[in-house]
C-alpha cells in the first residue's frame, strides 16, 4: 500500500488528532512511498532500525519514537546514526504514542486486559488513558475473593517477569485500575475513582508512601513488559486487513 494511505488510515483508526503528547504522532521520518512490509516494535531504537534493515523493511511502526518534548533536538551521536540509517535505507518511521494506549480495542491498555482475563468497565484520568476493570479468576489464580498477592502472580506468568508490588498484598480487589508504561503519576487518580489496586509499568520513590498511607497496593510490571502488546495487535490488523507483511521484534528490556 502507499505510505500516505497507511498514515491516514492510521491516524484516523487511532484518532491521533484528539490527543494532546509529548510527541508527534503518525508519520516521524519519511521513507519510499509503497510500503510491503513492516517491522514493528516498542521502541524506535538502534538495534530494531537494524532488524528492520535485515528484512528489508519498507517502514517501522512503535509506540515510542522520536521528537519527544523537551529533548535535545539536535541531530547528532545517537540520534544521527539513527536517522542516518533510516535515510539513507529510505525507510518509513511512524509512532503512535498515547493514542495507542488509549484505543479501546488495539491499545496497549485494553490488550493487556485481554491477556489477563480483566474485564473492562470504566476509564479515568486525562484523556480517558486509564482503564477499570473487573480481575478474573482465571487458571492462574486462586478463586475469589482476589487478593493483591494473586493478582500479582497473575501478572508475572502472563508477562513472564517478577512485578513489585508495594503495599497490602492481602487486599480484597474488586476493582483494578491500570495504565500501561510510564504512568506512575496516575495512582492518585486510580485510588480516587475506586481501585483496589494499581498496576503499570514504572515506580517512583513517592509512589511507594502513596501505597502504604492508602492502603491500596501499587504493582510495577515493567515498562516494556506492559506495552509490547498494543503494537502487536496493531500490526496484526493491518496485516488481515491489508496486502503487507508486519513482523513484531521482540528485544529484551528488563525496565
Amino acid at each position: 500500500m502507499l505510505r500516505d494511505d497507511l498514515g491516514a488510515y492510521l491516524d484516523g483508526l487511532l484518532e491521533t488528532a484528539r490527543f494532546r503528547d509529548y510527541c508527534p504522532n503518525g508519520l516521524q521520518v519519511e521513507g519510499r512511498a509503497e510500503v510491503r512490509r513492516i517491522v514493528c516494535g516498542v521502541t524506535a531504537s538502534q538495534a530494531l532500525i537494524e532488524a528492520a534493515l535485515a528484512v528489508a523493511a519498507d517502514a517501522i511502526l512503535v509506540h515510542h519514537g522520536w521528537f519527544w518534548k523537551n529533548e535535545d533536538g539536535r541531530v547528532t551521536g545517537f540520534r544521527k546514526r539513527r536517522m542516518q540509517a533510516l535515510l539513507a535505507h529510505d525507510i518509513n518511521l511512524f509512532a503512535y504514542h498515547l493514542p495507542l494506549d488509549a484505543h479501546g480495542e488495539l491499545g496497549n491498555n485494553a490488550q493487556l486486559a485481554t491477556r489477563l482475563g480483566w474485564t473492562v468497565t470504566g476509564r479515568f484520568a486525562e484523556q480517558d488513558i486509564g482503564f477499570l476493570g473487573v480481575p478474573a479468576a482465571g487458571h492462574f489464580i486462586p478463586p475469589a475473593p482476589t487478593l493483591a498477592d494473586d493478582l500479582a502472580v497473575q501478572v508475572g506468568q502472563v508477562l513472564g517477569r517478577t512485578p513489585l508490588l508495594v503495599g497490602d498484598g492481602r487486599r480484597i480487589v474488586k476493582t483494578v485500575a491500570w495504565c500501561t508504561g510510564g504512568a506512575q503519576s496516575y495512582f492518585e487518580q486510580a485510588i480516587l475513582a475506586g481501585a483496589d489496586l494499581y498496576v503499570s509499568g514504572e515506580i517512583s520513590e513517592n509512589t511507594v508512601h502513596l501505597a502504604r498511607e492508602s492502603g491500596v497496593p501499587y504493582l510495577a510490571a515493567g515498562h516494556h513488559a506492559t506495552e509490547r502488546y498494543g503494537v502487536m495487535a496493531l500490526g496484526r490488523h493491518l496485516a488481515e486487513r491489508f496486502d503487507v507483511v508486519c513482523d513484531f521484534v521482540e528485544l529484551d528490556n528488563p525496565v
